[in-house]
């Protein structure tokens, strides 16, 4: 059948091959699926990313190659990102010192939480500041360089502009991503003028569901902008008030707005669920991440309805580390899935990049062979079929339990793969990607 695009939408399915157009494009035989969509990254996290050091797996692996990369001189900032602590341990400002302390350094853990700076980045960062931010550690003897969950602070006293979006809007294009939904807990009118901004220049020619803070529900919403759900960001050391939270969550709920929570633990998840249950539950309620989930807590999720953000990239990405410093016996609760499914619970896939890859690919591959980086299996009774693994980024960011489909009337974002799904299913792989189309417009064409 052919496919005909006017404008930015759908005109109609049929036979067209004779009639005058623009452009035909010979599929192939390839399927045509609407175009993925990312329902949870974050876009300025994941841009800056790309001018990082990588202090993490798999690039950096043990302590000499950590040294290794952040030996680099100069002046600026040294930003490194995705350390993890089974390199070189609970690291600090000493230990930085030592590696490098000719210049500022600071390094990003893999969770995103925590920062860790040298003598020289702490000096550069206090400079002059009348306050000092709760979340600096200190210890008997003076600071530590770790500094938990300030990253508004951080952003406001070091200046940054935010950044460019092109080369990460062309990879998304290349991934056949045509939607994302950015997630940072901070978003509110600014980070949403800045997006417009990046959208009308063609830096970043997705379409945008912005989720954040409550003042967005004020705020102006450019074309192919969607407001989205109020995020509340768990952190099991520092839970926030309960009846603060249940307030939050009824709060959103007034301004039609679904509440999405960030759960990486059982007790922040055991806390969420008591929450949703104090507050209710509308349609769109979610649960980000979900990483670790008892048969108990499934059936809470079941029984209010809720909708569970999945990050099935994390068992590739993570898989090794879990196996490792996690108990055999709770493997099978990690990013649940087929349980999940077959318990009729909507489930919607994500990278939450840059903590993840950014190729959803990657993730529909681990939903169905449940394989970590290096090849062993992770929880192999919560894979899922090619076929579910697709709906995770097929679903609908705004009627998530909805699966979009090629018809009249929608959006012409597109994805056109190179084979037909029965052999792509075998193959779940970027390099499928044959084509993308957004907003009725090629972005990205593979070579032929």
């Amino acid at each position: 059948m052919d496919v005909r695009i006017v404008g930015g939408r759908v005109d109609a399915i049929g036979a067209f091959a004779e009639e005058k157009a623009d452009e035909v494009i010979d599929a192939g035989g390839g399927l045509l699926v609407p175009g993925l969509h990312d329902h949870h990254l974050h876009l300025a996290a994941t841009a800056v990313r790309r001018s990082s050091v990588h202090c993490g797996p798999p690039s950096v692996v043990n302590e000499d190659g950590l040294k290794q990369v952040l030996s680099a001189s100069g002046s600026s900032w040294l930003r490194g990102v995705g350390y993890d602590e089974a390199i070189a341990g609970m690291i600090d400002r000493h230990w930085l010192d030592r590696v490098a302390s000719d210049r500022p350094v600071r390094i990003q853990d893999r969770t995103g939480r925590l920062w860790i700076f040298n003598s020289a980045g702490l000096d550069r960062l206090l400079a002059g500041q009348p306050a000092i931010p709760a979340g600096l550690e200190r210890d008997a003897s003076g600071w530590t360089g770790r500094l938990f969950d300030e990253d508004a602070w951080l952003r406001e006293t070091l200046s940054g502009s935010p950044p460019d979006l092109a080369a990460l809007g062309a990879d998304l294009a290349r991934f056949g991503v045509t939607g994302v939904t950015d997630m940072t807990p901070s978003n509110g009118p600014a980070e949403l003028a800045w997006l417009a901004r990046q959208q009308k220049t063609g830096a970043l020619p997705q379409s945008v569901v912005v989720a954040g803070t409550p003042a967005l529900a004020n705020a102006a919403f450019a074309r192919r902008q969607t407001l989205g759900a109020v995020k509340i960001h768990l952190h099991e050391a520092h839970l926030p008030d309960f009846d603060a939270t249940v307030r939050a969550m009824t709060a959103a709920h007034d301004q039609a707005r679904a509440v999405a929570v960030h759960c990486v633990t059982e007790v922040e998840m055991v806390f969420t669920l008591a929450a949703f249950a104090q507050a209710g539950v509308i349609h769109g309620d979610r649960i980000e991440h979900a990483s670790v989930t008892p048969d108990a807590l499934v059936r809470q999720v079941v029984d209010l309805g809720l909708v569970i953000g999945a990050n099935p990239g994390f068992v590739h990405d993570r898989g090794d580390a879990y196996r490792r410093d996690i108990p055999s016996g709770d493997w099978p609760m990690l990013y649940r899935l087929a349980t999940f499914r077959e318990r009729g619970v909507t489930m919607l896939g994500s990278s939450d990049a840059p903590y993840g890859d950014i190729d959803p690919w990657i993730g529909m591959r681990a939903a169905t062979d449940r394989k970590t980086r290096g090849g062993a299996i992770l929880g192999g009774a919560e894979a899922i079929s090619a076929d579910a693994a697709l709906e995770l980024y097929l679903a609908d960011p705004v009627e998530p339990t909805r699966i979009r489909k090629v018809e009249a009337g929608a959006p012409a974002d597109l994805c056109l793969l190179r084979k037909g799904w029965g052999e792509a299913r075998g193959d779940l792989s970027a390099g499928l990607v044959a084509m993308t189309i957004i907003d009725g417009k090629i972005a990205y064409r593979a070579a032929a």
